[in-house]
């Protein structure tokens, strides 16, 4: 059994990612676990996709579970493959320049699994020079990108930066784990 651990961070493109989470979940031989940073939360409740996953959802470092665990360490060591869905200008710099101040950041570094990103953010988020430094940075690490891609963003502006297709990036999930 594939365990997946999904970062999931502050986007509007949140929703996205509990249809992600669900047909994840869905493939044989695939565990789902699903992580999450505070702003995400704030879009989306750990409720659902805790019932989506079928599995306990985690947003803080500190949190205690049922046995002494440390949970940043457990999941990254459990994962064989971290998807971080969606990925905002703000978590694409952190990663970049070794910010670790959240429990998705710490399950990133502190794994040895494949990482997939999936950017999603406004047109001048992500043609900002910061954001292609970070991605080039990323890139770098040995980190893989599923998008973005060219659709209509949450501000109404049509451009580059919309979260790319479900099947799209289960399509990546699954080939990366072959």
């Amino acid at each position: 059994m594939a365990t997946i651990v999904v970062g999931v961070t502050g986007s509007i493109a949140c929703y996205k990612a509990c249809d992600v989470v669900s047909t994840l979940k869905k493939v044989k031989g695939m565990q789902v676990r699903v992580v999450m940073t505070p702003h995400a939360a704030q879009f989306v409740s750990p409720l659902t996709f805790q019932t989506l996953s079928g599995n306990a959802v985690f947003s803080d470092m500190f949190q205690t579970t049922q046995e002494w665990d440390l949970l940043h360490t457990s999941l990254s060591m459990a994962a064989d493959l971290v998807l971080i869905c969606p990925a905002t200008m703000n978590v694409l710099g952190k990663l970049a320049n070794g910010i670790c101040d959240d429990l998705v950041t710490s399950v990133v570094f502190a794994t040895k699994a494949p990482v997939l990103i999936v950017p999603a953010m406004n047109l001048q988020m992500y043609e900002h020079p910061a954001t292609q430094a970070n991605l080039k940075t990323l890139n770098g690490y040995g980190y893989e990108f599923v998008g973005p891609k060219q659709g209509m963003l949450a501000c109404g502006v049509e451009g580059m930066g919309h979260i790319e297709e479900t099947q799209a990036i289960v399509g990546a999930v699954r080939k990366r784990l072959k």
